[in-house]
């Protein structure tokens, strides 16, 4: 009897307990999303490695760990392996603001990879998008962007998908 009259009493304690947890967990998820249960766009988030690259990112290198500044997409597809670092804007004259796109799992369709690339101020779209193709999918490609600034990149080739940040530093 004793055990029976001790579980009656935790059951109000285990569902003050599940009403918390729910309660937290739509409080994280309405946090998450704009309230109509879309994504809210994140704080810009650049962040260049400087080390050995990715096993999967190293094909065409003769050094078998090669090192360079790179940045990884937020879904892992894709890394912008940076030539110049910092990209400046506008560009240089005395070299280009070179990005090598390697994906994860090379497209043999040789589909053209479509970038869009939105400037970030925090969490917040400034201007208009901007556009660029490059033919053939992944690969090298001069990529100069109009204004200073973390730039938001959205990279779609051969049914793939990935984003990523990259700095622009100012040169003037």
């Amino acid at each position: 009897m004793n055990g029976a009259a001790g579980s009656g009493r935790r059951r109000p304690v285990l569902v003050l307990v599940l009403v918390v947890l729910l309660v937290a967990g739509g409080v994280l998820v309405a946090w998450a999303t704009d309230g109509h249960g879309q994504q809210r766009v994140s704080a810009c988030r650049s962040r260049v490695v400087r080390g050995v690259l990715p096993v999967w990112a190293r094909a065409g290198f003769s050094n078998p760990r090669p090192r360079g500044p790179y940045v990884l997409g937020a879904a892992g597809k894709l890394a912008a392996l940076l030539w110049a670092n910092p990209l400046l804007s506008p560009p240089p004259r005395d070299h280009n603001n070179k990005i090598l796109w390697v994906a994860r799992v090379p497209d043999v369709s040789a589909a053209a990879m479509r970038i869009s690339a939105q400037r970030m101020i925090g969490s917040t779209p400034v201007g208009s998008p901007v556009g660029r193709k490059l033919v053939g999918g992944p690969g090298p490609s001069i990529i100069n962007m109009p204004a200073a600034g973390c730039w938001r990149f959205t990279l779609r080739w051969g049914g793939q998908r990935d984003t990523l940040d990259i700095n622009y530093a100012s040169n003037g």
